[in-house]
């Protein structure tokens, strides 16, 4: 960081604790806006990061700026997001401790886009599996969920975060994010019904009419046109030219399927729902009595919702209160709709981060460190402020005050850890306002409660009224009544000021009441809890409709999250964020100084700069401060190999730095004015040149002294191992000894070196190194387990087919290898499943096979057992039998279990026989049959019929047996051509290219 000082008049310093007149707000603006100006959106109060809103692109973001603020002293270079989240996450992996960071700043500052960039640095810098990139990507894809369902247009910002947030992310003891977990605050739900002009209501329902396909809007019954529905047109803002509603629709999407989300069409059903409903019309009769107007809305809605028409449309029109039911006047009968609404959105809202927190869960067990993300609304002041306002100033109020007291603690315990004494900062104490608002009975809240309660007629002016009464004399508190003439003027009647610690902020209470409230009418739950959508019944419980316990208030419920919060917040050590946003027009380039100002002010920073400024302005380790500054005193420069406080101690003497300037602390240097190390800085800047010219004349004498030195080495050692070697190799074949142990391990380092470069690639290569005589052993190891492993890795890539086709070929194999002429020609051929196509069996064969599946068919030729006619005949293999077909015809059915033997002979024709049971003279004979793929068929049939030892091959001739207890003799003969003809005396001579067999069938009397 005190690199850039130099530049410190063209870029303001990077730190504002070194500026010279700290108490000044326009030294403190003008130092953001000349940094603004030259693209460095990042400064440090301390360790507070101070963001502004480029409102472009900027090249700071990449993989490489991630490494470059990897594992880096905070303040060792220039200001980032990365550097605080780095610090953060080494910090939790050093101490031990839970983390958190928090994130402030108003509509449009960038908090969202701040909370983003720390998530994605942990994503890609974090140790990670695939389950955790899994994780990562949820932790990343819940943004996009979340934006679309809880941010909006509004005048200030066109995605601008309508609820906080509080974010844990898990850390199992090796630093890897292992989980995750939500907390919201206090969603917008007025934002459903109402919108100010300019502004839209919250994305997803635009998104849904703009991106969801035809289908999809049919089956929800919406149209296209956002200005069709009652809530969407009160802002009067239904497109963005900066916002695609149609990719954002496709991003949440994917961002659902990421997350693991599989109830799309449930929740769809329901935002379809808030538009039906806010689509209703009501009417008035004659008494005052209300009825709605638009049946098909209420149609649609009951479609979408699941739930009964009639109950619907009737329980929206009256209300139930002790068993007495009465109905209700147009306005609340709109007022019931409207509250219908906000509490189906905000439920589901609720729900939704239920189930996002469901994905993130933490898988492994206990035992993880913890960084929390807080990015949560800025202090508000608008022109009309209402309830909302109040609860969101009240909020950074509470933040504010814990800013104060943790940052108060950490100078403090830093102080007391080195020893130097603690002066008492003057700082304003925010708590006065803090209990003005939540001390019970007296607080704001308490009194808004008890108007709510309070039975009889009751208003917000009767609230206002009781707030005069109650608080009437509070120095922080101010109404039209209470307030001078002057003050009467800019106020309205209808208002209470409350003197915040950022500022005067006035309260329209209109509607405080009734938003304090927050009460839906116990028909309308009823209904609802009979709704069959699962994610309504799961917010509609109907324990709430038993339960006659009055629910807390809003402001209470908001108030109590708070105090957890809070309580959270100061169980880990806190690293902060505050993002200002340079103008409202939302161009690059631009610094409205009002603008920023009022930011600045209502951010407290002025504040926190007096706090970090009461003491010392900067404070460095001795280490770092006497490695940048040794080079300006003589007894440091070049190397102090004393105690670092010594040299410190030494090096300040040196420049001259007067008691009230500094103090060294045990391990510290802290120096209390600015000037002092600007002026260090400076001279540090003027010395360069003389420690540049003294650096090159040292490298140019060690480098020349170094060379002498290294030839005479380089010598030295080549004389010693080529004596080594020459020695080894004489006593080469002699035992391992101290003469040859150099020779023998350079011959087994080159063999295997030389082994490394020339293993087998494959395993058919026999090819093998020749090993010295010294590793024999060990080389047939190695090719042992080489072979072993690429045996294994062939077996991992062989696909199942080929896998079956290997082991019909080493059947193949034990059976004809070497036996028959034959093999190499059909063994080199691929085994088909089946050599008949499904159409060449006749349908009748199929039935009549039933539920034996035909799992080898191929066509043969049978030679009849009396002259010996050949027949085409179809062999077809089944699990558990063969059968010899005739067209239409089951001609004969061989079972397996029957199935004798396997006759072949070893030439290479392709006859063969099939043995059967000759028992009794009703039998016909074995089988005498022609195939073209005999090495093939004979291999299917034996593995199926399991009969592989039962093949037989002849060398000469076969014996087979006929009818009527006969035998018949095949003899096989070489010849020339393909040729088949009867012999003599009832031969059938085959000639079978270059080979002929005779086939001599004699028959021979059973005696």
């Amino acid at each position: 960081m005190e690199s850039s000082l130099t530049a410190r008049d063209r870029v303001g310093v990077q730190d504002f604790v070194l500026l010279e007149n700290y108490n000044s707000e326009a030294a403190f603006i003008e130092n953001l806006r000349r940094r603004f100006g030259e693209n460095l959106i990042y400064t440090y109060i301390g360790s507070v990061l101070v963001s502004v809103n480029p409102y472009k692109e900027l090249e700071i973001y990449s993989k490489q700026q991630m490494e470059r603020y990897r594992g880096v002293s905070f303040y060792e270079i220039s200001p980032h997001i990365y550097a605080v989240s780095d610090n953060t996450y080494r910090a939790m992996r050093t101490e031990r401790k839970d983390q958190c960071i928090l994130i402030s700043g108003e509509s449009g500052a960038g908090k969202t886009e701040a909370s983003k960039k720390i998530l994605l640095y942990y994503a890609v810098t974090c140790p990670t599996n695939d389950h955790m990139a899994t994780l990562g990507d949820r932790l990343l894809q819940s943004n996009p969920v979340l934006e679309a369902f809880g941010n909006a247009k509004t005048l200030r910002n066109d995605n601008s975060s309508r609820f906080g947030k509080y974010m844990d992310v898990q850390f199992d003891f090796r630093g890897a994010p292992v989980g995750g977990h939500i907390l919201n605050y206090l969603l917008e739900k007025s934002r459903v019904v109402h919108q100010n002009h300019g502004e839209r209501n919250f994305h997803i329902f635009y998104q849904l009419l703009d991106g969801g396909d035809n289908d999809l809007l049919t089956t929800l019954d919406l149209e296209r046109k956002p200005q069709n529905y009652h809530y969407l047109v009160k802002g009067n803002c239904p497109r963005l030219s900066s916002v695609s509603d149609k990719n954002n629709w496709k991003v949440v999407m994917k961002a659902l399927s990421v997350i693991g989300f599989t109830e799309e069409e449930k929740l769809l059903n329901i935002i379809a729902s808030v538009l039906h409903l806010g689509n209703t019309q009501f009417g008035e009769g004659e008494e005052g009595e209300t009825y709605i107007t638009t049946e098909t809305q209420i149609t649609n809605l009951a479609k979408v919702r699941t739930v009964p028409l009639v109950l619907l449309g009737v329980q929206i029109c009256k209300n139930t209160c002790k068993k007495m039911i009465s109905p209700l006047d147009f306005e609340q009968a709109v007022s019931a709709r409207d509250a219908l609404a906000k509490a189906v959105y905000g439920r589901t809202f609720t729900w939704l981060v239920e189930k996002i927190n469901q994905s993130l869960a933490l898988k492994v067990g206990k035992g993880c460190s913890v960084i929390g993300l807080l990015d949560i609304y800025g202090f508000e002041v608008l022109q009309h402020n209402s309830f909302e306002q109040f609860c969101i100033n009240y909020c950074n109020e509470k933040l504010q005050q814990l800013f104060i007291e943790l940052t108060l603690r950490s100078e403090q315990e830093e102080y007391e850890t080195e020893g130097i004494a603690w002066e008492t900062v003057q700082y304003f104490d925010n708590k006065i306002i803090c209990d003005l608002i939540e001390e019970k009975h007296k607080g704001i809240i308490s009194i808004l409660d008890e108007e709510c309660l309070r039975p009889g007629e009751t208003c917000d002016v009767s609230f206002l009224e009781k707030l005069e009464d109650t608080l009437g004399g509070h120095p922080h508190f101010v109404t039209h009544k209470l307030a001078n003439g002057k003050t009467r003027r800019v106020m309205s009647r209808e208002e209470f000021r409350l003197l915040h610690y950022a500022g005067e902020v006035n309260y329209n209470i209109n509607g405080f009441l009734d938003k304090n409230n927050d009460l839906l009418n116990r028909n309308l739950k009823e209904v609802m809890c009979q709704s069959d959508n699962q994610i309504l019944s799961h917010c509609f419980r109907r324990e709430e409709v038993i339960d006659q316990k009055r629910p807390e208030m809003a402001a209470t419920q908001f108030k109590n999250s708070l105090t957890k919060l809070m309580e959270i917040l100061m169980s880990k050590e806190p690293s902060y964020v505050r993002c200002i946003k340079p103008n409202d027009a939302k161009q690059p380039g631009r610094f409205d100084e009002v603008l920023v100002r009022h930011q600045v002010k209502y951010l407290g920073l002025m504040e926190n700069l007096r706090v970090r400024r009461a003491g010392f302005a900067y404070r460095r380790r001795f280490e770092a401060f006497l490695q940048r500054y040794k080079p300006l005193c003589p007894e440091t420069w070049p190397n102090w190999h004393g105690r670092l406080a010594d040299g410190v101690s030494a090096l300040v003497n040196h420049l001259g730095y007067k008691a009230e300037e500094y103090k060294l602390g045990r391990s510290k240097i802290f120096i209390r004015f600015p000037k002092t190390l600007f002026t260090t800085e400076d001279a540090l800047e003027a010395k360069k040149p003389d420690i540049g010219a003294s650096l090159i004349l040292c490298y140019c004498l060690f480098l020349d002294v170094f060379l002498q030195l290294y030839v005479q080495l380089i010598s030295l050692l080549v004389c010693v191992f080529l004596f080594r070697f020459i020695k080894g190799f004489i006593y080469r074949h002699e035992e391992y000894c101290p003469e040859n142990e150099y020779f023998l391990d350079h011959v087994r380092y080159s063999f295997l070196k030389n082994l490394r470069k020339n293993l087998p690639k494959s395993v058919l290569d026999k090819n093998w190194p020749t090993p010295p005589p010294s590793l024999i052993e060990a080389s047939e190891h190695l090719r042992r387990v080489h072979m072993r492993n690429m045996v294994m890795k062939y077996c991992r890539r062989v696909q199942p087919e080929w896998k079956k086709q290997m082991m019909q070929k080493v059947v193949a194999s034990e059976i004809f290898k070497d036996q028959k002429d034959s093999y190499p020609q059909g063994v080199g051929r691929l085994f088909l499943d089946s050599r008949l196509e499904r159409e060449q069996i006749n349908l009748k064969v199929i039935q009549t096979l039933a539920n034996d599946k035909v799992q080898y068919g191929v066509s043969v030729v049978k030679h009849d057992r009396r002259g010996f006619k050949p027949r085409s005949r179809q062999l077809l293999l089944t699990n558990t039998f063969a059968v010899l077909v005739d067209r239409t015809k089951l001609k004969q059915r061989i079972d397996y279990t029957a199935l004798r033997g396997i006759s072949v002979s070893s030439l290479s024709d392709g006859m063969f026989v099939l043995h059967l049971p000759n028992e009794d003279n009703k039998q016909k004979g074995d089988l005498v049959l022609h195939c073209n793929h005999v090495i093939e068929l004979v291999t299917k049939l034996a593995m199926m019929a399991s009969k592989v030892n039962y093949v037989n091959i002849s060398p000469g001739s076969i014996r087979f047996a006929m009818a009527r207890g006969k035998e018949g003799i095949i003899d096989f003969v070489r010849g020339s051509e393909l040729k088949v003809t009867k012999g003599k005396r009832g031969h059938l001579l085959v000639s079978a290219g270059r080979k002929v067999f005779f086939i001599i069938l004699k028959n021979i009397s059973a005696s």
